[in-house]
């Protein structure tokens, strides 16, 4: 269904190798919670999307569990931004923006975070229009 949808939109985008099981439980145990349905099931189609210029449209699992603690955890980050622990970043816009869900307050919509004003901007309802969206340009960041 993922690689179908990404497929039929305009534009290229590259597929990784599905997702390992084994990758998917390191991601959740990394995280602290399991991933989201639409990303898992995303996932286990495609471990990760890029994009046509080499942003992450989506992240390969253990890039999303890297990125997440990174930012989570990062002091000097905690300083200079609001908390990352409501996010869920699984991709890129490739100018230092990030995709993000919000897995506990299980809703579908992906949010872009902006890196130089700290700014949360909803972006779409779900994964599956964010795809399409950035895809065919309706989402710019």
């Amino acid at each position: 269904m993922w690689t179908e949808l990404v497929s039929a939109q305009p534009g290229q985008a590259d597929f990784l190798p599905p997702v390992s099981e084994a990758a998917l439980a390191g991601c959740a145990t990394a995280l602290g919670h399991p991933l989201p349905a639409d990303l898992e099931a995303l996932l286990r189609e495609t471990n990760g999307i890029e994009g046509e210029y080499g942003e992450g449209l989506v992240w390969p699992a253990e890039q999303i569990a890297a990125e997440n603690s990174m930012l989570r955890s990062g002091e000097e980050l905690a300083t200079l931004y609001m908390p990352f622990d409501p996010l869920l970043f699984f991709g890129d816009a490739g100018n230092g923006d990030l995709f993000a869900l919000l897995p506990g307050l299980d809703r579908p919509d992906v949010f872009v975070w902006n890196h130089e004003d700290d700014s949360r901007t909803w972006v779409a309802p779900n994964l599956a229009t964010y795809l399409e969206w950035w895809l065919t340009g309706r989402i710019t960041v």
